[in-house]
């Protein structure tokens, strides 16, 4: 039992040591993002870029020539000129004979070369700024993720930091447990945080040659814990053996999820261009994902899935919602004129609290289904990958048991008759009834494509029905 409870210890003073490194990253991460957060793009053609545009077309035309001096006069700080030649060029993307001074069109004998070669060094000096600006629009990419891994990890030292150390308290009868189930336990380290979710890491193997699945051994750890419900870590191992492992531990929440899609394309095509995921990336938090790419068909699927995708590997490295969507609309934005917009609709669901927080890039209205009828969650916004200062929409809802979470694409909208399209669909559910959320998907869907023979656009329905979990599940 010394030596349990010595490798107990060094396990403790190893988590507060790793709580204090992680601590100092976030600061380094952050001070790395103030160091790149200093050059602001510029938005438009400088003073400068005109300035050397007149120099070089002077150079190339003028020779010897000093009739109209429209460079020495734009040179001076008071130069109106100078000011109206960039406006026009940004405006109509060239100049001709009539943008330029009165004493040039009078006095110089070459105005259409001068013309022309200015247009030039103005083209090139545009095409320098967009590449510019497309440079700078990466580094604050970078920028973000710098700054979100700062949070994260600043977030999971103060976890670490603020965690209890409870392993006494459930040792003895967690040894109990697992040994009478021919388990042998090695030494382990239980935490619980400020908000009462408890996490363990257990290193065990079985004496009887046989093997366990961790999630079985999760049910024994629940029974020693007093009936609280525990399961096995998704990253965790899942078969206990005879050689001693590691697995990580963390206590069911307080309420259980169902899901059910129901989903059909565009009249004619062979894909949906709709893409959807459903998954649990960290202990107690389900997200729900629903992306309609720009058109139908395979390339509008492309799209979608890229986006899905890209979304659910955020949210899996610990990126808040609200930071994925943020940095999914970045990476569109860079991806050039070849990226078709999508939209975005997430939904995270706090499997511990009962919490839906909900997060739209021009996705259409979330339902939300309870005893008091539907509400709807809708926040207007341009898709995914359009415009570079969007900022994600953040609803947030207490959910009930039986509460059930309703996602569409705007397929499903689209396809109801009536100006109000929104109540016409919160009308029919709150007179559905309906036995599961699979069946309330394929309801949903059937009923949007009963107001015609064909299918305008793709259609997706994604339902969750959540509902508190008893004690002994």
């Amino acid at each position: 039992m010394f030596y349990g409870k010595k490798v107990h210890r060094d396990m403790a003073d190893i988590h507060v040591y790793t709580a204090m490194k992680l601590s100092g990253m976030a600061k380094s991460l952050e001070g790395l993002a103030r160091t790149f957060d200093r050059e602001k793009r510029p938005g438009n053609l400088s003073r400068e870029d005109g300035l050397a545009a007149l120099q070089m077309a002077g150079a190339m035309v003028c020779g010897e020539c000093s009739k109209c001096n429209l460079y020495s006069d734009s040179e001076k700080e008071d130069s109106y000129y100078l000011y109206y030649l960039l406006r026009a060029f940004e405006q109509k993307g060239t100049v001709d004979c009539d943008d330029m001074p009165r004493l040039f069109r009078e006095t110089c004998s070459r105005q259409e070369a001068y013309v022309g070669q200015l247009n030039r060094n103005l083209g090139r000096a545009t095409m320098n700024l967009t590449w510019k600006n497309r440079f700078l629009e990466s580094r604050d990419t970078v920028i973000t993720q710098f700054r979100e891994l700062a949070v994260i990890l600043e977030e999971f030292a103060r976890q670490m930091e603020e965690a209890a150390d409870v392993t006494e308290q459930m040792e003895q009868a967690v040894r109990s447990v697992f040994l009478r189930h021919h388990m042998v336990i090695d030494h382990m380290l239980i935490l619980e945080y400020d908000n009462k979710h408890r996490e363990a890491f257990i290193t065990v193997r079985t004496n009887n040659g046989r093997c366990v699945m961790s999630s079985d051994a999760g049910v024994l750890l629940g029974q020693a814990a007093g009936g609280r419900s525990w399961i096995a870590a998704r990253d965790s191992r899942a078969v206990i053996n005879r050689q001693f492992s590691t697995v990580r531990f963390v206590e069911g929440g307080a309420y259980r999820i169902m899901w059910g899609v129901a989903r059909t394309a565009k009249t004619g095509e062979d894909v949906s261009g709709d893409n959807y995921t459903f998954s649990q990336n960290a202990p107690g938090q389900v997200v729900m994902s629903l992306s309609d790419g720009m058109g139908s068909g395979e390339e509008a699927a492309r799209e979608s899935q890229r986006v899905v995708e890209l979304a659910e590997q955020l949210l899996e490295a610990g990126y808040t919602p609200r930071a994925t969507l943020k940095l999914v609309n970045t990476v569109l934005l860079l991806a050039g004129e070849e990226q078709h917009p999508a939209t975005v609709d997430l939904c995270c669901i706090d499997l511990y609290a009962g919490v839906l927080e909900a997060m739209k890039l021009g996705a259409v209205a979330t339902y939300i289904l309870d005893e008091n009828g539907v509400e709807l969650l809708q926040a207007a916004e341009v898709p995914a990958g359009v415009l570079e200062k969007v900022e994600p929409v953040l609803l947030s809802r207490k959910l009930w048991s039986d509460s059930q979470v309703v996602m569409i694409s705007d397929g499903i909208l689209e396809a109801l008759p009536g100006d109000d399209k929104e109540l016409v669909l919160k009308e029919y559910m709150e007179a559905l009834v309906y036995r599961n959320p699979q069946d309330l998907a394929e309801r949903i869907l059937e009923f949007a494509m009963s107001f015609s023979e064909e299918n305008r656009d793709d259609m997706t329905v994604l339902a969750a029905s959540v509902w508190q979990r008893t004690p002994a599940t």
